[in-house]
């Protein structure tokens, strides 16, 4: 048991700004192609329902039923994409040409926001949110002249909303997602699909996917730790290569030993003598590893024998990647070396 405390140091949150807006068209019941929304300045959401509604008996307040709760949202903007008109009741009929009072695309929409905190400012993470099934109202414009104060007019759409199934939970039609307190790894994946990759186009998923990825393990894994001091790498014992070589999240310490002589590492004659380490690396589900010493003349490489010895000439600058991939899965971490200190020759 503890006692309460208010107000620790990192626990006094709060959200602000409002950024990455996304748009998805409905499509047949998805949301297969996302469009950026630029000058997004505002969403206000506006939960309703889930109200009391008292039944009496015996003279007593005998029992409350609660009303079903609705979701729905004003969007104001700067812009629009092009995507837009046709969720607004607008079409193109010729390049240029726009007609309004037409049928209305029901949409998906992403946004998000920042939590800041009192340790971190405003960069201590962010929540996603997903819109679903959304519809658009007809909205006012005003249109003022230009005067010696001008300002963009600012568009408003109020939003309405209707909930889709989500299993095991009653429908939604709003997920939101903390960064804070989400695998970063998963989170990347979600936003991969959210805003797209260089070979795949950006789309939102629906709740019950996004509720598998985030619940599910990942796809492959890799495990990096220092190679046992008994066991050989080229024909060295990684004892006489290393000392006490621990890892620590993203951080590598301990000790090189001078090498004389490793003649079995390289064929260069110059890269056979200096400082070593040796990890070894291992992957879940047969994940691809590739591996790399950053400020290294070396280029990357597969690990296939569930190890790698690299050459350290400068632990203060270089770094090792280790990239972990299995089909359109992949993950990099990088690895600081600045903890290590490396014996010189005679020392």
């Amino acid at each position: 048991m503890s006692k309460l405390v208010w107000d620790k140091v990192g626990e006094r949150r709060y959200e602000t700004g409002l950024d990455h807006g996304v748009l998805y068209p409905m499509v047949d019941g998805a949301y297969p192609k996302g469009v950026a929304w630029n000058g997004l300045t505002a969403v206000n959401e506006s939960p309703s329902g889930a109200e009391a509604n008292p039944f009496y008996a015996d003279n007593i307040k005998y029992l409350n039923l609660i009303s079903a709760e609705d979701f729905s949202a004003t969007i104001e903007a700067y812009t629009y994409p092009d995507e837009w008109e046709e969720c607004d009741g607008s079409a193109e009929v010729a390049p240029g040409v726009i007609i309004g009072q037409q049928s209305r695309k029901p949409f998906g929409f992403s946004y998000r926001t920042k939590i800041g905190n009192d340790t971190d400012g405003q960069n201590h993470g962010y929540k996603l949110h997903m819109v679903y099934n959304g519809m658009a109202s007809p909205s006012e414009r005003n249109r003022q002249t230009i005067n010696e104060s001008p300002e963009p007019s600012n568009l408003s759409w109020e939003v309405t909303t209707t909930p889709i199934n989500v299993t095991g939970y009653s429908p939604t039609a709003h997920l939101i997602i903390d960064s804070t307190k989400t695998d970063p790894r998963k989170m990347k994946m979600l936003e991969d699909i959210l805003y797209g990759t260089a070979d795949v186009e950006p789309r939102m998923p629906l709740p019950d996917e996004i509720i598998e990825l985030m619940t599910s393990p990942l796809p492959t894994e890799v495990t990096v730790t220092a190679t046992d001091s008994g066991t050989s790498r080229y024909n060295k014992n990684a004892s006489e290569l290393q000392e006490n070589i621990t890892i620590s999240d993203t951080k590598i310490t301990g000790k090189l030993l001078y090498v004389d002589s490793y003649s079995d590492f390289s064929t260069d004659e110059s890269k056979q003598k200096g400082n070593f380490l040796a990890l070894d690396l291992t992957a879940t589900n047969q994940g691809k590893i590739m591996t790399q010493l950053i400020g290294g003349s070396g280029e990357p490489k597969e690990v296939t024998d569930g190890f790698c010895v690299y050459r350290i000439t400068n632990p203060k600058t270089q770094k090792v990647s280790v990239t972990v991939s299995k089909d359109t899965y992949s993950d990099t971490t990088v690895y600081d070396l600045s903890g290590l200190t490396c014996a010189v020759q005679g020392g």
